[in-house]
């Protein structure tokens, strides 16, 4: 069990753009057990616009130096996770890691190593485990309401045909491109839901013109009894189509995304009634021999992963992001690649 911490812990960010002005900050400004008190930004002061309450510092070495932080967020771009997070642990810091958790298995598993001789908390922040969609599909599936699986897809598509010059996503470094953008959330979901596959054969490409990162990618995750398919493209312009499921008994197909990053976008916060809940036109539907049925989404909402970071740090919980579950994300990853480059199936 990890140093007692009394409420609340104390919490700095390394990086202030998407992830952690529009994902982090907002649930723990709200979590009475959390509490931001510092932020990295190199350049703008963008974190005390959103609470003025919030110290900035202008590099990651200002923020570890602080004794009074317990946790960090490596919010930074992927070619960074590595070392920042190595650097806050070594600093005495838990350490939670936007995705990808690491770019190899190599690196994930040093961290998690790392975590274990400190008696820290190391962990991937897979908040997509919280989406309407998947815990209704969860439930669905705890249900029995398809049967047995054969076949499940799961699509996170976009349309951008434009290439975004000056965006460290598509500059054509370590860790950048849509695998490693989309893809952790996509098989992190997967592997929730089904565990390890048996096999891997990937398709990773570059479809729009000029582009200098991967932009497509198409993963078939085989298991003896049934196939995953998980892809992402950035040119598709009919891209509504998020998850398709057969099962013997039943398939369900489901339209739209969860619309937690889109409230965040708006600068609402967590705590509003009804936060997370889809509207109507997003129900999934349930398609049996006798009838399509509607199915009423489940609420989404990301607190139970900020909840718990407080409970394993504070009180000896079980993270409900395992060590193991990060390391068969980032293995899928690296043999995802590795049969891109053969051309051929791969073992998991």
């Amino acid at each position: 069990m990890f140093t007692k911490i009394h409420a609340p812990l104390r919490v700095g960010l390394i990086g202030f753009g998407l992830s952690g002005r529009y994902f982090h900050a907002p649930f723990i400004k709200v979590n009475p057990r959390l509490k931001l008190i510092k932020v990295v930004e190199r350049n703008t002061n963008q974190a005390q616009a959103f609470d003025p309450a919030i110290e900035i510092v202008r590099s990651h070495a200002e923020l570890l130096a602080d004794p009074a932080i317990d946790l960090v967020f490596v919010c930074t771009p992927n070619d960074t996770h590595y070392a920042y997070a190595s650097a806050a642990l070594e600093a005495g810091k838990h350490v939670v890691i936007e995705k990808p958790f690491a770019n190899t298995v190599a690196e994930a598993e040093a961290l998690i190593e790392l975590a274990e001789k400190k008696n820290l908390l190391v962990t991937a922040y897979q908040n997509r485990r919280w989406d309407a969609d998947f815990l209704t599909i969860q439930r669905l599936l705890q249900l029995g309401r398809l049967g047995q699986v054969v076949e499940f897809e799961s699509r996170f598509d976009r349309y951008r045909p434009a290439v975004l010059h000056g965006t460290w996503k598509e500059a054509p470094t370590t860790g950048a491109g849509h695998l490693y953008n989309l893809g952790p959330h996509l098989i992190d979901q997967a592997l929730t839901l089904f565990g390890p596959p048996d096999t891997i054969t990937a398709s990773i490409r570059h479809v729009r013109p000029q582009t200098l990162t991967d932009d497509y990618f198409d993963l078939r995750l085989d298991y003896s009894d049934k196939r995953i398919v998980l892809k992402a493209s950035l040119l598709a312009c009919k891209n509504d189509l998020r998850f398709t499921i057969h099962g013997s008994q039943g398939s369900f197909l489901k339209y739209g995304l969860d619309v937690q990053e889109e409230m965040l976008r708006k600068n609402l916060l967590p705590n509003i009634p009804n936060w997370g809940q889809e509207p109507q036109n997003l129900q999934g539907t349930l398609y049996t021999q006798a009838l399509a049925t509607p199915v009423d989404s489940l609420r989404g909402d990301y607190t139970p992963f900020y909840d718990n970071l407080y409970e394993v740090v504070a009180n000896g919980a079980v993270p409900l992001v395992k060590p193991q579950q990060i390391l068969h994300t980032t293995r899928v990853i690296e043999q995802a690649w590795k049969s891109n480059k053969l051309g051929q199936t791969v073992a998991f």
